[in-house]
């Protein structure tokens, strides 16, 4: 909308015309009309510059609708503005907003500097300030990405209790999630999560600027993700959509709000609006800053591309996931799982495990670990995955760790030919998402405890776990999963002794180790059973991968109950 000309002998109608934008943008400003706000200020400045406080506003409805270089550019004139009439305070305040955002988009060059101004001014006050409280922010945060946490909290704290001392609510409450991610980094998370929820709180009684309500709510879900505290990421990213929602002008956040959706919602097995919303947050996702939010969405894509077997479109989603700086691992691994390249599966893998030493990343790894190392026939280092997984969750504490070091105990006791083992922590891990909500997980978990039902001899159990998570995995279009189970009740079927139907050419041995393999043992325990060496085991599996034309061990075990093998 282009501003308006009048002559210089026209006074009266040139005031008019400002009076009418400043009060429009005022009033849009206040209804969190932030683009309107933006134009009618804007315009308004055009014709006289803004004062101090309109400026202010310029500021916010600029940053909150994603202008970045018209907000760095008016926060400037704010600096400057404040300045001016001896407002030093004020002016540390907005120095130290600019610095904050820019370090946000990583101009850390001009950041410092800014946030050197704000520093300078704030001490030559002479007293405690609020300035003061926000600056130990951003040096609270390189103490936490340096891995020095007493630092980190030792900052965060004192920013919580500036903030306390000048009832300054946005400084409190970002003092006490960074004080939450500071104890979670450290293992805390009981009296972490309490400070997550304390800040949280804040936010979604609308006590807080719309700035710092965006950050708590991603800053705060993200923290969860990476705990595997999944009830709060589902109760936060619900409270986000609906203030984003309220919210149609807003821009900064509402990428991140999609992610974080379509991240629920493939869990809740919401597949096909998990997919539309990872979409629309890569089409949001457009500016630098928003690169990791973008790949994050690449990634949610092609897992879920992945799993109802669409492995061309995975590929090009874990792609460009990678190109966005997202890691694409364990996924792509898992991928090549599913197309049969196992070494490379393998590889990938041992690589991310060895480059990992924080105990809560490397839970993102080890459960694709365990599945591919059982696939290789691995079991010593499966074991291993398993047992360090045990180890975490006992340490955290958080239902869906349990879950995850559950579900590879048992399938690393059932490969061992332990199969009532197997039965108590696969039932465990079972009743953890069917509480939390997660279907695909759970009927994974029922394929796991048919094989154990056939292991045992339970036809009728097998049945009945292999129907129920059919009945899931035909709802979600999980094709690979529905492959490896598509013969429902096979698991009843006797055992075919010696019978060889027509068109697959397997030799007694060998149907021998089929049964064997889909059962669910390993080579190694293969071979211990029939008195083979493992080597000869191995070269009767590659063999029936062959007559059989599959690359998987699961693709093996489903041909054996669709032709009624087992």
């Amino acid at each position: 909308m282009p501003a308006a000309k009048f002559s210089d002998r026209d006074p009266k109608r040139r005031g008019v015309a400002i009076s009418e934008h400043l009060e429009r943008g005022r009033a849009c400003y206040e209804r969190n009309e932030w683009n309107d706000s933006y134009e009618a200020l804007t315009l308004a400045d055009r014709l006289t510059p803004l004062e101090a406080d309109d400026l202010e506003r310029l500021v916010w409805s600029a940053g909150l609708t994603a202008r970045d270089e018209e907000t760095f550019a008016a926060q400037e004139r704010l600096y400057h503005a404040r300045l001016d009439v001896g407002d030093d305070l004020a002016a540390a305040q907005a120095a130290f907003w600019l610095g904050f955002r820019l370090f946000a988009h990583g101009e850390a060059g001009r950041a410092g500097g800014w946030l050197s101004r704000s520093q300078r001014l704030a001490d030559l006050h002479g007293h405690e300030c609020v300035v003061q409280g926000y600056l130990l922010l951003p040096v609270g945060q390189r103490h936490l990405q340096a891995g020095e946490l007493d630092e980190a909290h030792a900052a965060a704290a004192r920013a919580a209790a500036i903030g306390e001392r000048f009832a300054e609510a946005d400084l409190i409450a970002f003092g006490r999630n960074l004080q939450g991610r500071v104890l979670l980094k450290q293992g805390r998370l009981d009296p972490g999560l309490a400070l997550m929820d304390e800040a949280m709180v804040a936010a979604t009684a609308g006590e807080l600027s719309p700035l710092v309500t965006g950050i708590i709510y991603c800053s705060a879900i993200a923290s969860c993700q990476r705990v595997y505290a999944l009830d709060r990421v589902r109760e936060w990213t619900a409270a986000l959509t609906g203030w984003c929602a309220a919210r149609p002008h807003l821009v900064m956040f509402t990428g991140h709000c999609l992610v974080h959706r379509a991240e629920i919602l493939e869990i809740g097995g919401l597949w096909p609006e998990a997919v539309e919303e990872a979409r629309r947050a890569v089409e949001l996702c457009v500016r630098h800053i928003e690169r990791e939010a973008a790949g994050r969405a690449h990634y949610q894509q092609a897992e879920i591309h992945r799993l109802r077997g669409d492995y061309a479109l995975a590929e090009t989603a874990y792609k460009d996931a990678s190109r966005s700086g997202v890691e694409p691992q364990p996924g792509l691994a898992l991928l090549r799982l599913a197309q049969g390249d196992l070494d490379a599966a393998a590889q990938a893998l041992r690589r991310m495990v060895g480059a990992t030493s924080d105990p809560l990343q490397r839970i993102r790894f080890l459960p694709a670990l365990v599945e591919i190392m059982l696939a290789l026939g691995d079991l010593e280092e499966a074991r291993a995955a398993s047992r360090e997984l045990q180890e975490t969750a006992s340490k955290f504490n958080v239902d869906a760790l349990t879950a995850i070091a559950w579900h590879a105990c048992g399938a690393v006791q059932l490969a061992e030919g332990n199969a009532h083992a197997a039965l108590d922590p696969v039932r465990r891990a079972f009743g953890i998402w069917q509480q939390l909500g997660a279907p695909y997980l759970g009927a994974r978990l029922r394929v796991l405890l048919a094989r154990a039902c056939v292991a045992l001899g339970d036809a009728e159990g097998a049945r009945l776990e292999l129907e129920f998570a059919r009945e899931v995995f035909e709802r979600l279009g999980a094709q690979p999963d529905l492959a490896a189970i598509k013969a429902i009740g096979a698991g009843s079927a006797p055992a075919h002794q010696g019978n060889n139907p027509a068109g697959h050419g397997l030799s007694d041995r060998e149907l021998q180790v089929l049964r064997l393999v889909a059962s669910g043992k390993t080579n190694k325990a293969i071979a211990r059973e029939l008195s083979l060496s493992e080597k000869t085991v191995d070269r009767h599996v590659s063999n029936i991968f062959v007559k059989l034309n599959v690359s998987t061990r699961s693709a093996a075990t489903a041909f054996a109950y669709e032709h009624k093998l087992v």
